[in-house]
């Protein structure tokens, strides 16, 4: 099993006190995420923070091929931008019961599904790249073949259309939605240096040039695109949801893009409430000290950074963007356009 980030003082995190089945299944109650009313403005559920609570999670003691290890198909390294297990993992565990609906709209190799398909959750994944819900499939009939114990499914379409992509009886049933926006290539891929330089690979979902990665226009386009998924998964998630979203600002030349913050911002447009920001940390935590285990590409914009003058350091962590449906919502829900947007590859 994978092992589990220190979230016991985290926002939000209620250790469970029973089973409940997922309100999406015939064969058992609903699970604690229908709610609890408080008092007070704005959001209702029972996931909002207090000041004093701990803002970072440990999601990487292990490192990424451990936490992989045995657990996905070999292949799915080829991914340019791989759900880190451990944050799925941690989000699965803090704000869902076993037999809970788990979404994950731009579902890649189908790291929300496995994760939480070993967690006794249910998971449901979007991918619209046939190569990556092909690698999603068997990564899930891997979890089913090591005994787990939740249910997966990948549908291959575009998650900009997911209200019409999904059973209308599906709506309104999510407990959490895991996902990431795509950054495109300038964040992405591997490297292999040799005697002839340093050769990239990997760095691309697909070829589609309708994928949201790949789409003109910019951040504002990308945040478009994105804003239209954020409301499809807000139709899909029950009263007091949660959508956890992992993000990191990034820089394009000497341009620091702040795409965790255009993120709250498409969250609250659609009347969802920012529930926290957290942060997920990148590096290893020993004996006091962090354990950097950064990218090639953020290694190389860092330097560029600094020779260039300009002040810079290395990104240790992902921000996490917690974002939660009310239980009574006065605009209710937003649904995107079905015949238009973006196709969008995670």
């Amino acid at each position: 099993m994978c092992e589990q980030p220190d979230i016991t003082n985290c926002p939000s995190h209620t250790p469970p006190t029973a089973s409940a089945g997922g309100r999406h299944r015939d064969d058992g109650p609903a699970g604690r995420h229908h709610a609890e009313p408080q008092t007070g403005d704005g959001y209702t559920g029972r996931h909002r923070p207090s000041a004093h609570e701990l803002s970072v999670w440990l999601t990487s003691q292990r490192t990424q091929p451990v936490q992989r290890r045995g657990r996905y198909e070999a292949k799915s390294v080829a991914h340019p931008a791989r759900m880190v297990p451990d944050i799925a993992a941690g989000l699965i565990g803090a704000f869902t019961e076993p037999g809970d609906l788990v979404i994950d709209p731009m579902c890649g190799i189908g790291t929300t599904m496995v994760e939480a398909m070993h967690a006794g959750r249910d998971g449901l994944g979007i991918e619209y790249e046939s190569q990556w819900a092909d690698l999603a499939d068997a990564n899930i009939a891997l979890a089913l073949s090591q005994g787990a114990a939740g249910r997966g499914s990948v549908i291959r379409g575009d998650a900009t259309r997911m209200t019409s992509l999904l059973p209308a009886a599906l709506h309104g049933q999510a407990a959490l939605v895991i996902t990431s926006p795509p950054y495109g290539p300038n964040v992405h891929g591997k490297v292999r240096p040799d005697e002839d330089g340093v050769h990239k690979s990997d760095a691309k979902y697909g070829t589609d040039k309708g994928n949201l990665a790949y789409r003109p226009g910019g951040l504002a386009a990308l945040i478009d695109g994105f804003t239209t998924i954020l409301a499809g998964c807000q139709s899909l998630l029950r009263p007091g949801g949660i959508i956890a979203v992992t993000v990191r600002p990034y820089r394009i030349g000497d341009v620091l893009i702040d795409l965790p913050s255009a993120v709250v911002g498409a969250g609250v447009s659609l009347g969802l409430t920012s529930v926290a920001r957290l942060e997920c940390s990148m590096a290893g935590l020993r004996d006091g000290r962090f354990i950097a285990r950064p990218s090639f590409f953020q290694l190389r914009a860092t330097r560029r950074a600094i020779s260039n003058g300009t002040p810079a350091l290395l990104p240790a962590h992902e921000d996490l963007i917690i974002l939660g449906k009310p239980l009574h919502s006065e605009i209710g829900d937003a649904h995107p356009d079905d015949g238009a947007g973006p196709k969008v590859g995670r």
